[in-house]
């Protein structure tokens, strides 16, 4: 394999690979920014999403597309009850009690996933409408590979546009601006807060689930991906949509690079990436909520 080929298989690798961060981290950042909660539990509903789908599609051959959408619902719908109970009592207190709750809740997650599946990694199986591969250039490209970046520019612009132009976003953008300020002129922000820590959930878990080829669902699944997850949001910046994207583009073709080029060094060079960036902007990349 020639440099060329080389560099066009870590961008293309990586590029999908910085999807797949993308679509489950962009949920945890816009969570954050707008609920103030360090819910680093975001993954135990990307992994359940990930084991959801492999039952669907194998136990009940649910098509790819439906069993996709059932599985955000129904995480979607178990996040509420989580938020109702769990973490609406800890929204008015420190990072500690936020960080024990959320740690509790990968724990608990994590020892179902083990009962349950046992330790064995699991993946997807991909439809044979998204199998083979196409040919680009003179080069065959996996169209698994190519269906997993278009979903993670489509859910980007998706998210850029109804953020931007919505009601629900301009009171999303309120709330994170000025909490008070958006109760006072009668947003009801615990309403919306259940709707974005739906949506964020859902997001992580159709993630999960897409990512699953990439990224195979274990029980170790939160904690082990968890940094990767917190890199993508703090490189990003909380509460942004674009951060995120910019991000994970960053993480995923530089994992790649390091993985293909230094695999000896492992992550090595991505963790000094991060921390120069950080030095640099301590905010992030895009700072707060900016749709422009």
């Amino acid at each position: 394999m020639n440099w060329s080929e080389l560099l066009v298989s870590i961008l293309f690798t990586g590029t999908a690979y910085a999807m797949v961060l993308y679509v489950i981290s962009v949920g945890l950042s816009v969570t954050m920014g707008l609920l103030g909660i360090a819910n680093l539990a975001h993954g135990a509903f990307a992994m359940a999403g990930g084991y959801l789908l492999v039952e669907l599609l194998g136990r009940f051959s649910l098509p790819f597309g439906i069993a996709l959408i059932v599985t955000g619902v129904v995480v979607a719908a178990v996040s509420v009850v989580l938020e109702r109970l769990l973490y609406v009592h800890v929204y008015k207190s420190g990072e500690f009690d936020q960080v024990l709750l959320s740690m509790g809740i990968i724990f608990v997650a994590s020892a179902l996933a083990q009962y349950i599946y046992g330790p064995i990694p699991m993946s997807v199986t991909i439809p044979a409408s998204l199998g083979g591969g196409v040919e680009i250039g003179g080069r065959s490209f996996p169209l698994y590979r190519l269906f997993l970046i278009g979903c993670g520019v489509a859910t980007f612009v998706g998210l850029l546009v109804s953020i931007e132009r919505t009601s629900i976003g301009a009171r999303i953008r309120a709330t994170v601006d000025n909490r008070a300020m958006a109760e006072s002129i009668g947003i009801n922000t615990g309403v919306l807060f259940s709707i974005v820590f739906a949506f964020g959930s859902a997001l992580a878990a159709i993630g999960g689930g897409l990512g699953a080829d990439m990224i195979s669902v274990a029980p170790g699944y939160p904690l082990e991906n968890l940094a990767y997850f917190l890199i993508v949001v703090s490189v990003g910046g909380l509460g942004t949509v674009s951060g995120p994207f910019a991000a994970a583009l960053l993480l995923g073709i530089g994992d790649s690079a390091c993985k293909i080029l230094a695999p000896q060094f492992g992550a090595f060079f991505i963790y000094v990436a991060v921390f120069a960036v950080l030095l640099v902007r301590p905010q992030g990349l895009f700072g707060r909520l900016q749709v422009q």
